[in-house]
């Protein structure tokens, strides 16, 4: 039976390499594609994949959340991340999150149909371009580093509410988005800025950028 494939990336021209490469596999067919992190989790719950391949920086609501998100309500479904992100605390938030791969776009190749078996057999499987220190220092003591990271001090609830207010969205919008009433969204935004200690919506762009919750880039 073949192994069914999700693959989420707001680049048309990304998602159409990848379903190349995939379906060119015996055993593994890609079975639906997502632009972004929400339409993924929709996707998810409507098709069902046995493996969601799935980019980071994406608009409305990234990969690491995305992935968090598929976790709580498709156990069934791994996650392989494939980002151009290679740092430290992406990597080992994208773990947190529940994603079992993590492969780095400029080494990918033929690696993501491995990853992809590898994850669906109950392994993980990291870029062969991920060092050995980070995969010690992220893997065996992820716990204790994870506290390095201000995006913790967050709720999951909060850092989807951040993302959607630097890209620029109402607090109307984001309600509507979120199905929450535009006085909730005030409240988890002065509450994310507090526990931030940011005091202006410049510094808060400021911030997501640098922690890779949003790119900006359109």
């Amino acid at each position: 039976m073949s192994i069914k494939v999700l693959i989420v990336d707001d680049h048309g021209i990304v998602r159409d390499g990848l379903r190349f490469l995939l379906d060119a596999e015996k055993n593994i067919s890609v079975i639906g594609e997502a632009a972004d992190g929400r339409e993924a989790v929709r996707q998810v719950n409507k098709l069902r994949p046995d493996v969601v391949v799935m980019d980071i920086a994406m608009p409305g609501l990234n990969g690491i959340e995305a992935t968090q998100q598929i976790r709580e309500t498709a156990s069934g479904t791994q996650v392989v991340i494939l980002s151009m992100y290679d740092s430290k605390e992406h990597i080992f938030r994208a773990l947190q999150a529940g994603a079992q791969g993590y492969l780095l776009k400029e080494s990918a190749g033929q690696e993501v149909a491995k990853a992809v078996r590898t994850v669906h057999s109950g392994g993980r499987y990291l870029s062969q371009k991920i060092t050995e220190t980070v995969i010690k220092d992220y893997i065996f003591q992820g716990r204790a580093a994870a506290e390095s990271s201000p995006l913790d001090r967050l709720s999951s609830r909060e850092r989807e509410i951040l993302q959607l207010v630097v890209e620029g969205k109402s607090s109307a919008g984001i309600a509507e988005t979120l199905f929450l009433s535009p006085k909730t969204v005030e409240t988890y935004r002065s509450r994310l800025m507090q526990k931030l200690d940011v005091k202006n919506l410049t510094s808060l762009v400021k911030f997501a950028i640098r922690h890779g919750v949003t790119t900006l880039d359109g």
